[in-house]
């Protein structure tokens, strides 16, 4: 078989070929750090095919991946390119009914775990049909029930078994991966093999990417993002990537100066987080060239550049498609920029008219010249729906200035208005971010207490430093100062973490599904006394 480097388990063997030393990834831990060279690339993928293959998945049939960020998710992925099977991977924050519901929904015949999950997939899995767990990272002399098959003694103990290109259509499925199910029940996209080689055409055709990078994420491998962003551009031109187990705020600029990384993969959530650190003397002093950014806060741009002596490289792209991206120095500050050559978008209102500048509306995408499909895997009505009239939907609500420049506003149905005014999330987690006390900050909102249809309370959820202690009246204050009047919080709600998606994006709805206004970690103001600033705990 003709090799084709559009797919993945072809580009690890064509580098395990010419270069089988290059160093390709680094998994970074706290206390180690574990390369993968391009023949530890093949051979793991090697291994885990044929595990998989005595597990009694058949080309064609799927399995699961749950594991934090490890060399076996890689091979996993490896594995599926190359004997044709069909991976799907799996948030480990996944609550157990979402879990049940994507491991039964895609037929997974198996899943490829580590085993601090075993408990959480054994949770989800009660009841239903038997599903093998080939389960990695065992501690020694652990006890295994029935369905758990300890790899780790094969896995890396082994020596390699050639197994034949199974993959020779482009076309074939590859992964499916879940949507987060913000709006319902997950929807599973199908992804071709193909996507990887997309994926590593963005790295020059979008990132930039120079032969000289070093690449860095701590965003999970279960998500679009990592694949795109890092994963598909180490391995299609051996660019070194190095990737954490799990994403740090207080360790990433060390990671990056000891590895030497040019590049980071940001999301908006993680952008805020790492801004709410301790100033240090040596933020600057990195080596980080450019930052590849979803979802910057606008109100954050120009600071997070100065304080980390960075660039930002700003891009939307969504897990069904559609890619567009504001080069560095380009484009008005808080804009994802325009689509990717060869792409259209196209925001309209609820009559699918096109929105002039300025109007929020949905976002719609389609390919300029060839069709476009969007596949939802066993769901040919949402399949249709999304790609009514040759263009697919997207569910986010945007608005483009007169020049064309693209802006993100919220998740349809998310949007915040208090009032009648059309709040902005951004501009008050950044001025809760800048109070000391404040680590983390998350805004959301609640059915208004008016009653008014469509109209929300505004709740600021807040994660304290550690040893901090929360006091309303100096946040509300604060608040009060920094904001207009009709943009300060009605609630504050102290948490002990904020949930997060899988690419690090808050889970505002979670939040608000646990809110309380009468529980004591929430406080309210005085809403007659908002302009002033005169507050009180409810």
């Amino acid at each position: 078989m003709k090799l084709n480097a559009a797919i993945l388990a072809h580009a690890v063997e064509v580098g395990a070929t010419a270069t089988p030393d290059r160093l390709v990834l680094t998994f970074d831990y706290p206390d180690h750090v574990e390369p993968l060279t391009y023949a530890d690339l093949l051979r793991g993928g090697q291994i885990l095919a044929l595990l998989l293959a005595d597990a009694g998945v058949r080309p064609g049939e799927r399995f699961g991946i749950m594991m934090r960020n490890h060399p076996e998710f890689v091979y996993a992925l490896v594995a599926a390119s190359l004997a044709r099977t069909v991976a799907v991977p799996l948030d480990p924050r996944t609550p157990s009914a979402q879990l049940r519901y994507m491991i039964t929904h895609s037929d997974a015949r198996a899943v490829v775990c580590t085993n601090d999950l075993v408990p959480a997939l054994s949770e989800a899995l009660t009841g239903a049909a038997s599903v093998p767990l080939l389960t990695s990272r065992v501690a020694c002399g652990a006890k295994l029930a029935s369905s758990v098959v300890e790899i780790d003694s094969v896995l890396f103990d082994t020596p390699p078994r050639p197994v034949t290109q199974q993959v020779s259509d482009p076309h074939a499925p590859w992964q499916i991966m879940y949507t987060s199910g913000a709006t319902g029940d997950p929807k599973g996209v199908v992804c071709e093999n193909s996507r990887f080689g997309f994926h590593a055409m963005l790295g020059r055709a979008l990132f930039n990417y120079g032969d000289d990078e070093v690449l860095y994420t701590g965003l999970s491998l279960a998500a679009g993002n990592a694949q795109a962003v890092t994963f598909a551009s180490a391995v299609a031109r051996g660019l070194p990537a190095v990737i954490s187990e799990r994403f740090t705020t207080s360790r990433l600029w060390d990671i990056c100066r000891r590895h030497g990384c040019t590049t980071v993969s940001l999301v908006g959530g993680m952008a805020t987080a790492l801004y709410a650190e301790p100033p240090r003397t040596d933020d600057a002093a990195n080596p980080v060239r450019v930052v590849v950014s979803t979802g910057m806060p606008r109100a954050l741009w120009e600071d997070f550049e100065r304080r980390f002596a960075v660039r930002i490289l700003e891009w939307y792209g969504a897990v069904d498609g559609g890619v567009a991206f504001k080069p560095i120095g380009v484009g008005p500050i808080g804009s994802f920029g325009k689509p990717l050559p060869g792409m259209e978008m196209q925001i309209v209102d609820e009559q699918d008219r096109e929105c002039p500048p300025g109007v929020v509306g949905e976002l719609l995408w389609r390919n300029a010249s060839l069709p476009t499909v969007g596949e939802y895997l066993d769901d040919p009505h949402v399949s249709g729906a999304k790609a009514l009239g040759g263009w697919i939907r997207s569910a986010d609500l945007c608005h483009r200035d007169a020049d064309g420049w693209l802006f993100f506003d919220r998740r349809k149905g998310g949007g915040l208005r208090h009032n009648g005014d059309v709040v902005l999330p951004d501009s008050i987690e950044r001025a809760a971010i800048e109070i000391p006390t404040v680590r983390e900050a998350c805004c959301y909102g609640v059915p208004a207490r008016s009653g008014t249809l469509g109209e929300n309370d505004i709740v600021l959820a807040v994660v304290l430093a550690p040893g901090a202690s929360a006091d309303p009246d100096v946040i509300f204050r604060h608040l009060a100062r920094q904001l207009k009047p009709n943009f300060v919080p009605d609630y504050l709600h102290v948490v002990p973490e904020i949930p997060k998606t899988l690419p690090e994006a808050p889970q505002a709805r979670l939040l608000a599904e646990t809110f309380d206004p009468e529980a004591p970690n929430v406080c309210g103001r005085v809403p007659s006394l908002a302009a002033t600033g005169d507050f009180h705990g409810a």
